[in-house]
């Protein structure tokens, strides 16, 4: 039988959407989440009537981008809900609005310092890049499907599983 070897601190992942990279420069605020669509963790938010946060989409700019969806514990009123990994409409959104957060790069290789887009359009072209999700690349194929975000730079390459770590420099709407 041989012995199978491992090497701990070689590789490391970067850990699950929406759950902070970095402390203490960060800012996390609790609003309503709005819209009739669940609001999944790790995806970037807007904000809707100026009380609700809503999940990013057609009529996003990037001065309407509030955050990220940050992965919280839910209180007790939803315990059987914790790990579904999404805020409902109603529900209490941590949006993370400064500091490092993990996030889901469906597109694209991010490098350090390298520019964040936020898909706002789906398309036929990238059937797998979700709206609401996190690009290092804009879409080549239509203009208009991808919005960047001036305030956000990429800290480092993705994971083996496609988390990077997102760096949101300066708050963009309180």
């Amino acid at each position: 039988m041989a012995l199978s070897t491992q090497v701990i601190g070689k590789v490391m992942p970067h850990g699950f959407a929406g759950s902070y990279a970095r402390q203490p420069d960060m800012i996390v605020n609790t609003r309503p989440a709005g819209g009739k669509v669940n609001i999944p963790f790790g995806t970037a938010l807007m904000y809707e009537g100026g009380k609700v946060v809503v999940m990013s989409g057609t009529g996003t700019t990037a001065n309407k981008f509030a955050g990220v969806a940050g992965s919280e514990i839910k209180s007790a009123l939803s315990y059987t809900d914790q790990n579904t990994g999404v805020y409902a409409p109603g529900d209490a959104c941590s949006v993370f609005q400064r500091g490092s957060i993990n996030v889901l790069c469906q597109r694209g290789a991010p490098a350090l310092g390298g520019d964040v887009y936020v898909r706002i359009a789906a398309t036929a072209d990238y059937p797998a890049a979700s709206v609401g999700g996190f690009e290092a690349a804009a879409d080549d194929k239509t203009a208009g499907n991808t919005i960047k975000l001036p305030n956000c730079q990429w800290g480092g390459a993705a994971d083996t599983n496609g988390v990077a770590e997102l760096v949101i420099l300066t708050r963009a709407n309180a």
